[in-house]
């Protein structure tokens, strides 16, 4: 791919970049943000590993000129502003579609024929916001949080269990955060299920510091994580770039999977050169179902406040 362009240079979107640049997905990764001199900074610094970690990819950084991502195949959005004390959920909402909604008309402009992937937060509803800002067909825009969620998931199992984290297989569903629905059911080390190799107590407790692991990371160092979530959307990036097909659990827009419609949602998908391909709909038992229709409830409360924004009406 010719290049990438990644909006937001703050820890995730730096972590991002890096990533994509040494893996060699493009022949330029552009670093953007509002803040004069961050973007080229952050991305001076990565290419200047480029001899000592042996990449090609060209790094480079513009502080708001949208005229350098010109011609991107793929923009990734982590602009947006962490949640601070005393803020509603409802000031974040309307602060980040703003900041969304503008970054993809202006990125959109330039390379109107990009696959978008969001990361903002809160990620289902952000999805939502660019999807509309895009005006384009939703197979393209998508957002990266069940990625995510499973190396959360797939970590703690390996620790659990002392295995390698690579011989773990795990999905899972919903929105991004508390309300996420984890499937122990369709999890395996090996081809054989976890259900088999730990008891549902120990399972029950992993889950739930699998909804919690955004959180926990907060607490412990003040801020959102970035190593992870910038590995993440490298790895949703790969996918696109060399057409792998993968199966990853993606945002995605239903349109009747699921029971759902005009939603984003996390759901599996195929991964390719086309974005989203294919939205697997898996069997879900009663109680899986009862926890998706919950985690569906709470992103339409989410939505609704993008909703009564009116930031997409004319």
């Amino acid at each position: 791919m010719n290049k990438i362009t990644v909006i937001g240079a703050g820890n995730v979107g730096a972590t991002c970049a890096n990533v994509i640049a040494h893996k060699d997905l493009a022949n330029e990764v552009v670093l953007l943000d509002v803040k004069e001199g961050l973007a080229e900074g952050k991305a001076l610094d990565i290419w200047q590993t480029s001899s000592i970690n042996h990449f090609n990819t060209r790094v480079t950084g513009s502080t708001n000129d949208y005229l350098k991502t010109k011609g991107s195949g793929i923009i990734v959005i982590t602009s947006g502003i962490p949640r601070k004390p005393g803020m509603s959920r409802d000031d974040l909402i309307k602060t980040n579609a703003s900041i969304v909604k503008e970054v993809t008309e202006k990125a959109i402009k330039y390379s109107p024929d990009a696959i978008i992937i969001v990361v903002s937060n809160p990620l289902d509803v952000m999805t939502y916001a660019a999807f509309l800002a895009a005006n384009k067909d939703p197979h393209k825009v998508f957002g990266m949080a069940g990625i995510l969620d499973t190396g959360r998931y797939k970590a703690f199992l390996a620790s659990a269990l002392e295995v390698s984290p690579t011989d773990i297989h795990a999905m899972l569903l919903g929105g991004h955060g508390d309300t996420m629905v984890p499937l122990p059911r369709y999890t395996s080390v090996s081809g054989i299920p976890v259900t088999e190799l730990l008891g549902p107590a120990v399972i029950e407790k992993i889950v739930e510091r699998t909804r919690k692991g955004g959180g926990e990371l907060v607490s412990l160092i003040g801020t959102s994580a970035w190593y992870a979530p910038g590995a993440a959307v490298s790895q949703m990036v790969e996918a696109i770039v060399d057409d792998q097909k993968r199966i990853f659990p993606v945002c995605a827009y239903l349109d009747g999977e699921y029971g759902q419609k005009n939603l984003y949602l996390g759901v599996p998908v195929k991964l390719g050169k086309g974005g989203v391909e294919e939205i697997i709909e898996i069997s879900l038992n009663a109680e899986e179902k009862k926890l998706l229709t919950s985690s569906v409830d709470s992103v339409k409360k989410v939505m609704k406040v993008l909703d009564d924004m009116k930031l997409f009406e004319e």
